[in-house]
This record gives C-alpha cells, structure tokens and sequence, in this order.
C-alpha cells in the first residue's frame, strides 16, 4: 500500500489545520485592471503569484480557474505552471479547475495534463464533467487515485439556466427515476464507498462541485440524515455569486462535514494590498461556522 497520504487524506488534514476556505484565482481582465497589470500572460502570472503569497499561511486550499490563464496561450499555461509551483512549494492543495469532459481515451489525455505526476500542469485535484455518465470518467477517477490525486464532478451548480440538465431524470440507466445531479453524487458516494480502505479514509478521493446558491432537494440530491458524508463537496459562488456563509451547512446537512467553501472575486476584488487581510477575515468566518 502506498505510503503518500491520499486526497481524501490530505484534505481532512487542511481541514484540521486550516480550515475550508478555498481562495479563487480567478484573473479577469476587469481585476487585472484593478490590480494595476496587463491582461496578458505576464499579467496573470504576477496576479496567480501575488494570490498565492496572500493565501499562504491563511488557507489551505486555492483554486486556479484555468481559463483565465487559458486565454492567453502558451503565455497563459507557462504562467499557471509558475502559479502551480509556488502554490505547491506554499504547502497549499491546489484544486484545477478546468472541468473537463469526454469519454475514453481523450477524457484520460485530460486526467494525465492535470493529475500525472509527472506533468508540469500537475493538481491536487481538478473539477470535470460526467453528463455522459459516471462511466465516461472511470478511467480518470483510477488515474485520480493512482496519483493520489482528487476529482470534483459537477453536479449542480449555481447557473440557473443548467437547472434543466441537472434536474432533469434519468431514463433506461441503472439509476432510472434519479435527477442527473442526484445520480452524480449518489454515485460518487458508492465509488468512494466501494474502496478497499474506504474504512479508515475520512473522506474518499473523488467528489462532487454543488453551487453555493442552490437547494439540493431542488436538484433530487439526499442530504438528509441518511445521506453519507464521506464525499468532498467543492462549493463555489460564495461571496460575489450571491452565495452566503451562513446558509450553507444547513443546506448540505450530512454532506456538510466535506465542504469546501470557495470565495473568488468577493476576495479578490480587494485588490493587491488589501486581499490578504480580505482571506483572513473570510477564514475567520468560515472557522466560526459549525460544520
């Protein structure tokens, strides 16, 4: 048995040491505006930077949205691969969030670029799409756990215009009758359940990406009493989306114990001097809630 501590591992420690803020490095051109940089690769290179050097010591989690850095070409990723360096040399997890999506060989072309070792674009975890089923990324989440490395499949978020999708019920599957999110995270749990040392992880490797504005009921996801807890939740849309702190433990109840609460422009929108006092009140407050 490996002897490197798994994502699950890893994030329950944060957890215990840090705490569930995940700070967003999200840089829009209107922010590098603000933050007084060019939107271009070397902008957001010393924007991811200076992001990383505000979380440090404050947080325990970042999230890279890849876009951003995308835009601007070959640029861009040698400014996230600088990013993901000092992230990593930060003691900080780093959730990739590229969300993904294929099926066979080309969605695990996606699972090497950001959770291989050995690739220069490496991640704690990245986020990824399953509309085509939980066994469209099978061989990812093996690759994921391979690398003991994490995955967050987006289940539902806080756009209202994918309500349709992610509410819609599913016909002529194993899960027939369950909403598409509701059958996502029921089949992350049962993937995470179904591990030889499920027992004695606190929480399982692969999880799932619930907006921090919606009502799970809404979308036919169970977190009622029954519901089980072993499985991440990655919940953006706090802050600037419209989300607030203090509704979320309520709305996940059993799967609270996993959330990651994630705050992007509502910190970064600080700007340059004022976002690591921003990080650390927010951590404050995420702290002071009981989850």
């Amino acid at each position: 048995m490996s002897t490197v501590a798994s994502f699950g591992e890893r994030l329950d420690a944060v957890f215990g040491t840090r705490g569930r803020l995940c700070v967003g490095i999200d840089p829009h051109a209107w922010l590098l505006d603000e933050w007084g940089l060019p939107d271009s690769g070397a902008g957001v290179r010393e924007f991811g930077l200076r992001v990383v050097d505000a979380a440090a010591g404050r947080v325990g989690i970042v999230k890279p949205q890849v876009s951003f850095f995308e835009r601007h070409g070959s640029a861009g990723y040698a400014a996230l691969e600088r990013v993901l360096d000092l992230a990593r040399d930060a003691g900080l997890l780093v959730i990739a969030d590229v969300k993904r999506g294929d099926i066979g060989s080309t969605v695990e072309a996606y699972g090497q670029a950001w959770l291989s070792p050995a690739s220069p674009l490496r991640a704690d975890a990245m986020t990824i799409y399953a509309y085509q089923g939980l066994g469209s990324i099978e061989g990812v989440m093996r690759q994921a756990e391979a690398a003991q490395a994490g995955l967050f499949v987006v289940a539902a978020t806080s756009n209202p215009e994918a309500a349709a999708i992610q509410q819609a019920v599913l016909q002529g599957s194993s899960r027939e009758g369950s909403s598409v999110a509701g059958a996502i995270v029921s089949g992350v749990d049962a993937w995470n359940r179904s591990r030889d040392d499920a027992d004695v992880r606190p929480f399982g490797s692969i999880g799932v990406v619930l907006g921090a504005t919606i009502v799970p009921e809404e979308f036919g996801i169970d977190v009622s009493s029954d519901a089980r807890p072993r499985v991440p939740v990655l919940v953006p849309g706090i802050g600037f989306q419209g989300g607030e702190l203090r509704d979320v433990p309520a709305r996940l109840g059993a799967l609270a114990p996993g959330a990651i609460l994630t705050d992007s422009r509502g910190l970064l929108a600080a700007g340059p001097d004022g976002v690591a006092d921003a990080i650390a009140r927010r951590a404050d407050e995420v702290g002071a809630l009981d989850v």
